[in-house]
């Protein structure tokens, strides 16, 4: 699989995203479990939004083990599939406070115990929590592993992880991780992505080769 050189692409981002970070709001590994869990098919911008209000009213796992989860629904009803999201949020804080005595475990493979916990979510929770080295595949990182050839388009956001992690520096896990999101969101988006000021085009794009094999028929 013809790919572009790791090293180009994490110098390249790290220019562009110095800075770059998790973008949303949480003060606590309670509070980034729930954020990370209601950001999946929605924006971290509508999570930053609800959850304000969604702390407040549950700040501590046994709070949001008592409720029902048609108690919670009205603080997540403005994003997509609140109402699994709302019972994934109930039967976590249960499980928190039932198996870990209400502390957010450190390990991925207690994490993704709990439910509506998967590797991403769990992932995201070592890195930004515990200094975990992780990383986390979303559907930006999903998307541009492909395109620059790190991944098959069939692979899994598990399989993606596994071959990225092979081909960077443990080191630069968690920064490249916030890097790709950043490059996703800016340049390298699913519908019409910026190739005029893309750095990786004219360097093995897939995307960029789609692009010339269409017109060329």
């Amino acid at each position: 699989m013809t790919m572009i050189e790791p090293s180009f692409v994490s110098s390249s981002l790290a220019s562009l995203y110095q800075d770059a970070k998790c973008t949303l709001n949480f003060s606590s590994p309670f509070q980034c479990v729930i954020a990370v869990s209601l950001s999946a098919q929605t924006t971290d911008e509508k999570v930053n939004e609800v959850t304000p209000a969604l702390f407040k009213r549950f700040p501590t796992p046994e709070s949001l083990s008592l409720a029902l989860p048609s108690e919670v629904e009205p603080y997540i009803k403005s994003l997509g599939l609140y109402r699994n999201k709302a019972a994934n949020l109930v039967g976590m804080a249960k499980a928190l406070v039932q198996r870990y005595s209400g502390e957010v475990p450190n390990t991925l493979e207690q994490l993704i115990s709990l439910p509506g916990v998967g590797v991403k979510t769990a992932s995201v929770v070592l890195a930004e929590c515990f200094n975990v080295p992780a990383f986390p595949v979303d559907t930006h990182i999903s998307r541009i592993s492909k395109r620059l050839g790190y991944a098959k388009v069939s692979d899994s956001p598990e399989a993606i992880m596994g071959k990225l992690k092979k081909r960077f520096k443990k080191d630069e896990w968690v920064k490249l991780h916030h890097r790709l999101i950043a490059f996703g969101r800016a340049i390298c988006h699913a519908q019409s992505p910026e190739c005029g000021i893309c750095p990786f085009f004219g360097k093995g794009c897939k995307y960029q080769s789609k692009c010339s094999m269409s017109k060329g028929k």
